[in-house]
């Protein structure tokens, strides 16, 4: 498995603010509103419910759900304001240290140079339409593969996911540190990305069916990737040629 810890900024000319205050909103949103990962009626309230997509209504219960074979119980929490904005705050909440640190990570290496290439209020649009594009996909996909849609979604991965796509598809040679095999190298972009990707795709087949939907939002993420690819040059139409 490649793990990516840095790429080549040499050509980057601006400073990535968007990029810096989606880290900070992730991080204050995790830390004094989540508490950590604690504060669960806050968690529960604001993240995406595919039941509640799909059907438009808020549910304020405590459901029970199963998943390898266990039962346990979600008390989900009534969410102020419309369900369907769950999936905008969705993405800035998480639900662990180790997953906001893997997503904030991701974001941090390749989220600088989307951001200098599509200028900061395009990057900013293209962030959060790639990221509730990613939601839906994988509402989508848990209706359509049987998962069980009471089960919450949350994270910045899809978004990030999203930039990731736009990376491949603008700087596809791009150098990128990576340790591979216990070893600190430089790979392409296309290498990195591509793997990830695979992976992606592999683990989504995987966990398709009655527990799909739990865990980790593998369709999101393949849904954000895609999304990015499809509309990275739309957002970068106007913008001066960037290097690869």
């Amino acid at each position: 498995m490649i793990f990516p810890i840095g790429d080549d900024n040499s050509d980057r000319t601006t400073t990535p603010i968007v990029t810096y205050a989606l880290i900070a909103i992730n991080i204050l949103v995790f830390v004094f509103l989540q508490g950590l990962g604690a504060n669960e009626q806050f968690t529960y309230a604001f993240s995406t419910v595919p039941q509640e997509i799909v059907t438009g209504e808020d549910i304020a219960r405590p459901v029970v759900i199963e998943a390898a074979g266990q039962r346990a119980q979600i008390p989900l929490q009534p969410t102020p304001g419309s369900v369907y904005l769950t999936l905008l705050t969705s993405m800035f909440m998480h639900g662990s240290i180790m997953h906001i640190f893997g997503n904030m990570l991701y974001l941090w290496i390749f989220g600088d140079n989307i951001e200098h290439a599509l200028g900061r209020v395009r990057y900013l649009i293209f962030y959060l339409v790639t990221g509730l594009i990613a939601s839906l996909a994988h509402v989508f996909s848990t209706m359509a593969f049987g998962g069980n849609p009471y089960i919450p979604s949350l994270g910045a991965s899809g978004a990030i996911s999203g930039v990731l796509g736009g990376y491949l598809l603008l700087f596809p040679r791009r150098q990128v540190r990576v340790i591979m095999l216990r070893m600190l190298t430089t790979v392409p972009a296309i290498v990195a990305i591509g793997i990830w990707f695979l992976f992606q795709l592999l683990e989504g087949y995987l966990t398709r069916g009655p527990e799909a939907g739990g865990g980790v939002a593998y369709a999101a993420h393949i849904g954000g990737f895609i999304a990015g690819l499809a509309l990275v040059k739309f957002f970068a139409i106007g913008r001066a040629a960037q290097k690869q």
